[in-house]
C-alpha cells in the first residue's frame, strides 16, 4: 500500500526489528573498514541494484505494462526470481542498519521495499480472486485426501484406467497446487518483510467471504426461536433437512477444506494461521451450530416428528465431533465448539421435555371409554408404539440423553403393576428403563380402557390383542436389544393366558356342554339334551364371537387351533356315537345341527372382525370372573 513520508519497519520475529528516519544517520564507526567488511558492502549494493531493477520494472506506477500484467502469471521464473530479491533486499537492510550505514542507502532500499510490496499485495489479491474455482474448500479438500491415498494407489501404476483417471485428476490438481504455492512464498515474503497485517487482511476479506457464501448456498440462514415458532412443521422440517446435508459437506469439505488452504499459506507462522482461521471461519460456523439450539429452544410447532428430527441433528454434530475438535481446535475458535456442545445440551433438554410430553399424552388419553370393534388393536397402541419403535432407533444417542436423567417414580402407578415390587433396576441401561417405563405406562392405561367393555371375554381379547402387538413391536425393532428376551418372553407369556382366559370365558359353556366321556353309553333322551345344549351354545358363541378381531395372524391361528383341539375330537366321538340314537336317519337333522366338519368350519370363519370404534357402553356389567389385568396375576 503506497506510504507517505517515510515508515517504520518491522521485521518478522526471525529478524532483528529496527527503524529508520529520514532526518536521522546512524553514527559512522570510529575504525576503518576491514577488507571484508568492504566485500559485504559489495555484495549489499548488489542486492539493492539487482532489486531496484526487477522491483521497478513491475512497479505498477511506472508503467502500463506492469500495471495491466501479472507478474505471477507471466512468468513464473520471473516471479520467483522478484520473491528472491526482496528477500535479498531484506538482508541488505539488515546488513546496512548493523553496519551503521548511511541512512540514504536505507532510505532508497526502505522505498524498494514499499515498491516490492505493493506489488506482491496485487499478486496476492490476483492470485486468491482468479482461482476461486480452484481453491474453493471442495477441491482443497479433495486434494489433501488424494495426497494422502497416494501411496495405495500407487499399487495399481500398471492398470491403465487407474492411470488414465490419475493423469486426469493431476492435471486438475495442478492449477491448484500451483495457486497455493504461489500464495504461500508471497505471504512468507511479505510477513518476512514485516508486512502481515497487509497479506492477511487481503486474504480473509476473500477466503470469508467464500466461507459466509458457502453456508449461504447451503441453507444455512440466521433464524431465532420466535421465527421458527411461526413456522409450520413442513417448512421447519425442510431447513432441518437441509441443515443436516449442509453440517456435514462444511465439516467434510467446506471448513475442512479452508483449514487446509490456511494452514498451507501461512505455514510459517502458527499465531498468524490460527488468528486468520478464526477471523474467516467463525461467524458462519457458529451459524451453522447454533441452528438447532434454536430449533430446540422453540415451542412449536407441535408434531410427533419433530423428536425424530431434534435427534438427527444432535446425531449429526455428536458423530462429527472429532472433525469439531480438529478443525476447531485452538482457542481462537473456542467459541465455535462451545456453540456446536450449546446446541448438544439444549437438544438434550428438549428430548427429555418431549418424551416426559408423550408420557403425558399417553396418561392424559382423553378417548378412555371409545372402544374398539371386536376387541382389536386400540389406535393409542399403534401409535405409541410406532413411537417408540421408531425411537428405539436413536438408541446409541438416547443413551447419552437419558444418562443422567433420574428415572421416573414408581409411585405414579400402583405397586401392583411391577412384576417385581423391589426389583433392582440400577445395573440397566437408563435408556432401557425408560423405554420398559413408556411400555408400562401404556400397557397400565390399555388395562383401563379394558374396564368399559361390557363382555368380560371382550376385554380379554382387547388385552390379547394389544399386549401381542407391543411385543410384537418390540421384538422386531431395536425395542429387543433394550429390553431383552426376558423382557419379551415374560410379555408373550402374558398374551397366551390373556388367550387362555378369553377362550375359558366366551368358549367354556361349548365345551361344558359336551360330555367327559363321548362314547359312553346314554339313553336317547340324554344324547338329545346333550345335542340341543351344544346346539345352542355353540350357536350363541358363534353369533357372539363373529364381531371378535385377532389382528396377529399367527395369533389368530393359535386361538383356533386351541378351540378346535377342545371341542372337534370330543365332539366327533359324541356324533359318531350318537347321531343314530336320537331319532335315527329321517328325524336326525331335528336334533343334530352340526357335522364335526361344520364345527371346524365355523370356527375358521371366526376372529376377521373388523375394528372401528363404537359408542360407549354405560358401564361394565358385573361378572363373577373378576377379569386380570395386565400385570396383576
Amino acid at each position: 500500500m503506497p506510504r507517505k513520508g517515510m515508515r517504520s519497519i518491522c521485521f518478522h520475529s526471525r529478524a532483528p526489528s529496527f527503524s529508520v528516519s529520514r532526518h536521522s544517520s546512524p553514527a559512522r564507526p570510529s575504525s576503518v573498514s576491514t577488507p571484508s567488511r568492504t566485500f559485504s558492502d559489495s555484495m549489499t549494493e548488489q542486492s539493492i541494484e539487482a532489486a531496484a531493477a526487477l522491483v521497478t520494472k513491475w512497479d505498477p506506477e511506472s508503467s502500463t505494462y506492469a500495471k495491466v500484467t501479472s507478474l505471477f502469471y507471466e512468468s513464473k521464473a520471473e516471479a520467483m526470481e522478484f520473491i528472491k530479491c526482496v528477500n535479498d533486499l531484506q538482508k541488505a537492510m539488515h546488513a546496512l542498519v548493523s553496519g551503521n550505514s548511511t541512512s540514504d542507502r536505507l532510505v532508497h532500499a526502505q522505498n524498494l521495499m514499499q515498491i516490492a510490496m505493493k506489488r506482491l499485495q496485487k499478486e496476492f489479491y490476483q492470485i486468491l480472486s482468479m482461482n476461486r474455482a480452484h481453491l474453493d474448500p471442495e477441491s482443497v479438500s479433495a486434494r489433501s485426501s488424494r495426497t494422502s491415498a497416494r501411496s495405495s494407489i500407487s499399487d495399481y501404476e500398471d492398470d491403465e484406467d487407474v492411470r488414465t483417471a490419475g493423469d486426469a485428476i493431476d492435471e486438475v490438481e495442478e492449477e491448484s497446487s500451483i495457486a497455493m504455492a504461489d500464495l504461500r512464498s508471497i505471504a512468507e515474503c511479505m510477513i518476512s518483510a514485516g508486512y502481515a497485517k497487509e497479506c492477511l487482511s487481503i486474504y480473509k476479506i476473500i477466503r470469508k467471504s467464500i466461507v459466509d457464501e458457502g453456508i449461504y448456498r447451503l441453507g444455512v440462514e440466521k433464524l431465532s426461536s420466535s421465527q421458527i415458532n411461526k413456522m409450520n412443521w413442513e417448512t421447519l422440517e425442510m431447513k432441518i433437512t437441509s441443515w443436516l446435508s449442509a453440517v456435514k459437506i462444511s465439516l467434510k469439505t467446506l471448513l475442512h477444506g479452508e483449514r487446509i488452504l490456511c494452514d498451507h499459506v501461512f505455514a510459517s507462522s502458527d499465531s498468524i494461521r490460527e488468528s486468520c482461521f478464526a477471523e474467516i471461519s467463525k461467524e458462519g460456523a457458529i451459524l451453522l451450530f447454533g441452528f438447532p439450539e434454536a430449533v430446540a429452544k422453540s415451542k412449536s410447532p407441535k408434531s410427533p416428528e419433530k423428536i425424530f428430527r431434534v435427534l438427527d441433528m444432535y446425531t449429526a454434530i455428536s458423530e462429527n465431533w472429532p472433525e469439531i475438535e480438529s478443525i476447531f481446535a485452538l482457542e481462537s475458535t473456542a467459541t465455535v465448539r462451545s456453540q456446536a456442545l450449546a446446541s448438544l445440551i439444549r437438544i438434550t433438554e428438549s428430548v427429555r421435555a418431549m418424551v416426559s410430553d408423550f408420557e403425558s399424552t399417553i396418561q392424559k388419553d382423553s378417548h378412555s371409554k371409545s372402544l374398539v370393534r371386536g376387541g382389536g388393536v386400540h389406535p393409542l397402541t399403534l401409535d405409541a408404539m410406532n413411537y417408540l419403535s421408531n425411537l428405539a432407533d436413536y438408541s446409541h444417542i438416547l443413551e447419552d440423553i437419558f444418562a443422567e436423567w433420574p428415572p421416573p417414580p414408581r409411585s405414579s402407578l400402583p405397586e401392583s403393576y411391577f412384576d417385581t415390587p423391589q426389583s433392582d433396576d440400577s445395573e440397566a441401561p437408563a435408556i432401557s428403563l425408560r423405554m420398559a417405563w413408556l411400555i408400562l405406562v401404556l400397557l397400565c392405561k390399555l388395562d383401563g380402557k379394558a374396564e368399559h367393555y361390557k363382555d368380560v371375554s371382550l376385554s380379554y381379547i382387547f388385552l390379547t390383542n394389544n399386549l401381542q402387538h407391543v411385543v410384537s413391536k418390540v421384538r422386531t425393532s431395536n425395542l429387543q436389544y433394550l429390553l431383552g428376551d426376558e423382557w419379551i418372553t415374560r410379555h408373550e407369556a402374558k398374551a397366551r393366558q390373556f388367550a387362555t382366559n378369553y377362550e375359558r370365558l366366551a368358549w367354556g359353556k361349548v365345551v361344558a356342554s359336551l360330555p367327559e366321556n363321548p362314547t359312553a353309553v346314554i339313553s336317547p333322551a340324554e344324547a338329545k339334551e346333550i345335542f340341543r345344549k351344544f346346539n345352542s351354545s355353540f350357536e350363541d358363541a358363534c353369533q357372539k364371537q363373529r364381531t371378535v378381531v385377532v389382528s396377529d395372524p399367527k395369533l389368530r391361528d393359535e386361538i383356533k387351533v386351541s378351540l378346535a383341539r377342545k371341542l372337534v375330537p370330543v365332539y366327533r366321538e359324541f356324533y359318531e356315537t350318537h347321531r343314530l340314537t336320537v331319532g335315527g336317519e329321517r328325524n336326525v337333522g331335528s336334533y343334530v345341527k352340526f357335522a364335526p366338519e361344520d364345527v371346524g368350519n365355523h370356527l375358521s370363519d371366526l376372529f376377521f372382525g373388523t375394528t372401528e370404534s363404537v359408542s360407549s357402553p354405560s358401564s361394565s356389567s358385573s361378572s363373577s370372573h373378576r377379569r386380570r389385568s395386565l400385570f396383576r396375576s
